[in-house]
């Protein structure tokens, strides 16, 4: 469409007009590329200085951002930060989110249920068919061995090659003390069986992952809310009152990136963090299932190297970078490696061989940075569209996060919404989200959602969320 030289508007106003129109209607999402220069002028039949003027204006004003020889995208809407909730003076308590979370697992399998519940960042852009030919190149070679059960400990090549990725940050990990496990929640659960027992308390973040509570309350121990920022992570102020004040045996923390907030704490909160565990003797189980998925391709140390000394174990896992069927995750276990062991064989015995000779190579062929580098884009463009649609469609009033990686948005709904009710609303709309209830041990988060953009982004995804807007806009101010 061509502009009009007889308007009172400038060109590059009209210009400016035209795009910004295109994103508030939602035909140009966050992430997209706007065409070159001389493609725009063209189109337009306007010169290519004034498309430039234009686009630097859009740019001063946040609606594209110039990425350097890249050209030009469209900008997420700014919006409000979430609010920091209060922790105070948490006590030690019993855990009882079992029912709910069976609740959301069953959903999130239901046919032609919209899965945005559970957080699976490597279905944005699954590598399935280079893991794919690289599995029929190990069963090749491999033949009837690939079929066999894998060591207690895992398949070397595979430690090796996760010990390997450390040595680009500068740190030495033997690889005999990693121990293949079946997901990272085997890994978690494993070092919290082995630092401690049925009574003992565990700090954890708050907000945190859901599964670290359903490993505590089925070991029957209690566990303390340790207050969190939604932009810097755990809050140390709030840690070491909880330590000073309760028997606190171990503190679980995702610190590379939370999970829900999708906060990451920098190398020196970190190593305080770590630091004053140490002094205070208190067990650090560190989930870092995330730590591939920064945004920015940063990848923080294992914590054990911010400090000496200390009881402290790290899992990782594949499944959230790459192959969440293959239930291959790790744990780096230390001076605890042959406890851990004895511990895996009598609960697990060895995870699928198949898989992890499969993993060894994808690592050593380079295809598994290669993919990293793809999926990180596309869940940041995800993460862009998923924020533009939620504040197009929720409620005036919604708080949405600003993640540094992974793959969901934790969500305030305005008005005292219940996301216990707006779970099962949605549900019956066939869209599956997560209850802000599964992520404390407390009815705190009773206001808040958890949505995953670990998905290719389609029209699907788009109307799923135009119609929990309208869920969650009935929901307000309604008796709880």
């Amino acid at each position: 469409m061509l502009l009009s030289r007889q308007a009172d508007e400038p060109l590059y106003q009209q210009v400016i007009n035209r795009i910004a129109s295109g994103i508030d209607s939602g035909a140009l999402s966050p992430g997209d590329r706007l065409p070159s220069l001389r493609r725009l002028s063209d189109q337009l039949g306007v010169s290519i200085p004034t498309v430039r003027q234009a686009y630097i204006e859009l740019e001063r004003l946040g609606r594209v951002r110039a990425r350097p020889q890249s050209g030009f995208y469209v900008q997420a809407r700014n919006h409000m930060p979430l609010r920091r909730e209060n922790c105070g003076d948490a006590a030690p308590v019993e855990v009882s989110r079992l029912t709910l979370i069976d609740q959301v697992y069953e959903a999130i399998h239901k046919p032609d249920v919209l899965p945005l519940g559970i957080a699976n960042p490597s279905m944005a852009l699954p590598p399935a068919k280079a893991l794919h030919r690289t599995m029929k190149r190990v069963m090749a070679r491999a033949e009837r061995r690939s079929l066999s059960y894998a060591p207690t400990e895992g398949v070397l090549n595979l430690r090796r090659q996760i010990a390997f990725r450390f040595m680009d940050l500068g740190v030495s990990v033997d690889p005999e003390e990693i121990v293949i496990t079946n997901g990272a929640q085997e890994a978690l659960a494993l070092a919290l069986q082995y630092v401690c027992k049925p009574g003992d308390v565990v700090a954890v973040e708050s907000p945190t992952y859901h599964g670290m509570f359903e490993l505590i309350e089925s070991m029957g121990m209690l566990v303390v809310e340790i207050e969190t920022c939604p932009e810097d992570g755990v809050c140390l102020d709030s840690l070491e009152k909880a330590l000073d004040t309760h028997p606190v045996k171990a503190f679980m923390v995702a610190s590379s990136l939370n999970n829900p907030l999708g906060s990451a704490m920098n190398e020196s909160h970190r190593k305080a963090m770590v630091e004053l565990l140490v002094d205070r003797r208190v067990a650090l189980i560190e989930d870092d299932v995330y730590g591939d998925l920064l945004y920015d391709g940063t990848r923080p140390v294992p914590a054990r190297f911010l400090a000496q000394g200390g009881q402290i174990m790290t899992a990782g896992s594949f499944s959230k970078t790459s192959a969440p069927g293959y239930r291959i995750g790790w744990l780096m276990a230390g001076d605890a490696r042959h406890d851990i062991r004895r511990l895996k064989r009598s609960v697990s015995c060895s995870s699928g061989l198949l898989q992890q000779l499969t993993l060894a190579e994808f690592l050593a062929t380079g295809d598994y940075d290669r993919h990293l580098k793809r999926l990180r884009t596309a869940l940041k463009n995800n993460a862009e569209r998923m924020t533009d649609s939620v504040l197009r469609h929720f409620p005036a009033g919604t708080r949405v996060s600003q993640p540094l990686g992974g793959s969901v948005l934790w969500i305030e709904m305005p008005d005292g919404a219940d996301s216990r009710r707006v779970f099962h609303d949605a549900l019956g709309d066939k869209i599956s989200v997560a209850p802000g209830l599964m992520f404390a041990p407390t009815d705190r988060y009773r206001h808040f959602i958890r949505l995953s953009y670990g998905h290719p982004w389609s029209q699907l995804l788009e109307d799923g969320i135009a119609q929990l807007g309208r869920i969650v806009g009935r929901n307000r101010g309604r008796p709880h």
